[in-house]
């Protein structure tokens, strides 16, 4: 069985449905969790918002949070996931902002990927992974990968 496919089946038996927030992954991480036949049972919709104004208007990031932080943060992260989850029929939203390269800065280089996770009823968790330089289609592969952990052990979580 694949991954998407184990993922339906934790999904759809603690009746949970999930809602994606992309940047740098730009809906892999939607495409990846739709391979699984069914997985209309448990995605709800995803929003791809690669610029930071998609991110204030699609999903509600604050601009202060983004000026603050820059795009790339926990804190977008976190509001990210919260906006998606507010704007869902979901419970459970996953985001992902980061820099896929080439390139990035000596503060934020290539490879930071930052991911939220918002449950309804729980407070939001967000987290930083440093995947390195990789080269652009590799750390989305990579980021996505993580995503579906990170997705996988909320399923498996009590619902509030």
């Amino acid at each position: 069985m694949t991954k998407p496919d184990l993922l339906l089946i934790r999904f759809r038996d603690a009746k949970l449905k999930i809602v994606t927030a992309e940047s740098c992954t730009a809906g892999l991480l939607a495409a990846r969790i739709t391979e699984a036949p069914g997985s209309s049972k448990i995605y709800d919709r995803g929003f791809v918002t690669y610029t930071n104004r998609s991110k204030q208007e699609l999903l509600g990031v604050s601009g202060e949070t983004l000026e603050q932080n820059g795009a790339v943060s926990e804190p977008v992260a976190r509001e990210m996931a919260e906006g998606a989850l507010e704007r869902s029929e979901a419970q459970v939203a996953l985001a992902i902002t980061g820099i896929a390269g080439p390139g990035g800065s000596e503060t934020k280089p290539e490879g930071r990927v930052c991911f939220g996770l918002a449950m309804s009823g729980s407070p939001t968790r967000s987290e930083t992974r440093e995947f390195g330089p990789l080269g652009r289609e590799n750390v989305r592969r990579a980021a996505v990968d993580h995503a579906m952990s990170l997705l996988d052990a909320a399923a498996g979580e009590p619902p509030p």
